[in-house]
């Protein structure tokens, strides 16, 4: 494979970011071999608007990257990167964004403290760290506007910008899509 075996996919509400990635994922399955490909999908089903939406990603997936499989995992995320990952099995993580989400935000039951965020991004760093295949992150750059109003809008905002920059650090490549123009951050072509 001619990618670097972890890659961390930025970009804006639909700047190309999941097509960037089952790109990725086409390419590691035609490279040969018994090579296989994974997505583990965070989202919930929460309201009518999203439920369409994660519809539309599974139909454009099934489109797009016919033989990536699917798990979803919207919470425990680094126990699914060390259940599915494999030598010969590309993980794709799409998004960050809303993993973070469910944590700060839960639908159900308690958000987490400051300090279960910061143990639970370390966890994952670990797990993308230790992971014997290859990983595709994708996440949200949001922090490229105006400071948000509210304290809460502020704190997730904050929150997103330091997930990314450690999972950023940890990553070989980083990508930044905009309108679906794929620009290297780090990691070289």
């Amino acid at each position: 494979m001619d990618s670097p075996r972890t890659e961390l996919i930025l970009g804006g509400q639909k700047s190309g970011k999941s097509a960037r990635a089952e790109q990725l994922a086409n390419r590691w399955m035609r490279a040969g071999g018994e090579r296989s490909a994974v997505l583990i999908a965070t989202g919930l089903p929460a309201d009518a608007e999203m439920t369409a939406r994660i519809a539309r990603h599974q139909q454009d997936r099934a489109t797009r990257a016919p033989a990536l499989q699917t798990v979803e995992e919207p919470r425990y995320l680094a126990e699914a990167i060390r259940r599915h990952s494999a030598p010969a099995t590309l993980l794709v993580v799409d998004c960050l964004t809303l993993w973070l989400t469910h944590l700060l935000m839960p639908a159900q039951g308690d958000a987490l403290a400051p300090d279960g965020i910061t143990q639970a991004v370390g966890v994952l760093c670990d797990a993308v760290r230790q992971a014997p295949g290859p990983v595709v992150l994708v996440s949200n750059e949001i922090g490229l506007g105006v400071i948000p109003m509210g304290r809460d809008v502020r704190a997730f905002v904050d929150a997103l910008g330091l997930l990314n920059q450690r999972i950023a650090a940890g990553c070989d490549r980083v990508s930044l899509m905009v309108a679906g123009c794929a620009i290297t951050v780090k990691g070289g072509a």
